[in-house]
């Protein structure tokens, strides 16, 4: 572990620079970009080595934490901003496929020995914006120097009531799987940022958007609480990310590939594929999608659907839970072989 720093030190540490790096630029990054991000009470100002939290009795404090790797997450000319969007938009996106409110957020940074303070007022900036969108504040981290790729990790905390969270099990023989939003969009987006689709500039446009800034379903969190048996949100690929529903709630998933919820953008792509089916498994197998997949029980659907239209957010209803293990994934009424369910990591 780091030494304690002194009172003089600001206690959103700056671990110590490598050599030839300035320590200082470190404690200006926080004192100009991150301390006004903090929240105005429970983040201490960034000027202690904790957050104090305030007690909500009745309720259970949910985190989540993800990290996102440069050429691995994002690629390297990724406006920074989006980086800093992106990070705290999927873990956003976990807290609500658990019904959470979002409250703060803990983050760690660290950056490339190369990067000047255009970069980092640009990721400051991109948290500003997001902060005021979804109502989180910044409580507090780390910021570090390295000679590696630039790399983020941020941990984000909510609210539910004691013992509301929504998990990965629950899901029953019997009850309805399904989706919100489009599916598809996060892996074609990193296709369009990368210059491999042939599509109009505003589908190119579109699909960019939603892989560098995908939208957590924040808002549908309470009514994920109040109507799904299980959830989690789509990260590894849709087929994967409902293999692990099926494992935790120890159950088999059955779903037509034709049901699948495609935008405008991922419709015109679809056209231009020879193998329909071939195309329709890779967009649900991407994955960077960050909707919410759900177990719902058949008789709390439409209630489910009430909030989803009142919100102006598209439902899906894909297939259904079954006796067995795994998931089966038909096209036309028959069996389509996946192999590649989503992505692995190493």
């Amino acid at each position: 572990m780091r030494p304690r720093p002194s009172s003089s030190t600001p206690p959103w540490t700056a671990s110590p620079a490598m050599p030839g790096v300035d320590a200082a630029d470190e404690f200006e990054t926080i004192e100009r970009l991150f301390r006004p991000l903090a929240h105005p009470q429970w983040g201490r100002s960034l000027i202690d080595d904790v957050a104090a939290l305030p007690s909500r009795p009745g309720h259970d404090l949910i985190l989540t934490k993800d990290a996102m790797v440069e050429s691995v997450h994002f690629l390297p000319d990724d406006p920074m901003d989006t980086v800093a969007r992106k990070l705290l938009r999927v873990n956003l996106s976990d807290l609500a496929a658990k019904g959470a409110e979002p409250f703060g957020y803990l983050l760690a940074c660290f950056w490339p020995e190369a990067s000047g303070w255009l970069e980092r007022e640009a990721f400051a900036a991109g948290l500003a914006e997001d902060q005021a969108k979804f109502g989180v504040y910044l409580l507090g981290g780390d910021t570090v120097v390295t000679p590696g790729p630039a790399s983020f990790s941020l941990t984000a905390l909510g609210w539910i009531p004691q013992g509301r969270a929504v998990a990965r099990a629950g899901a029953a023989p019997g009850d309805l799987i399904v989706v919100t939003g489009m599916i598809g969009d996060g892996f074609l987006g990193l296709k369009a940022a990368r210059g491999e689709l042939a599509l109009e500039d505003e589908r190119i446009a579109a699909l960019t958007a939603h892989y560098r800034t995908p939208e957590p379903r924040v808002d549908f969190a309470l009514a994920v609480r109040e109507y799904a048996a299980a959830a989690l949100d789509v990260s590894d690929g849709l087929i994967a990310d409902m293999g692990h529903m099926a494992q935790a709630s120890g159950v088999g998933i059955l779903i037509d590939l034709e049901k699948l919820p495609l935008s405008r953008a991922a419709t015109a792509w679809l056209e231009t594929r020879v193998d329909p089916i071939a195309a329709l498994t890779e967009l649900a197998t991407g994955g960077d999608d960050y909707e919410v997949i759900m177990a719902v029980a058949p008789n709390a659907i439409d209630g489910l659907k009430r909030e989803a239209d009142a919100r102006h957010l598209r439902l899906t209803v894909l297939g259904v839970v079954t006796e067995g293990e795994g998931v089966v994934v038909r096209y036309g009424g028959e069996i389509v072989e996946v192999t590649q369910t989503g992505w692995r990591h190493g």
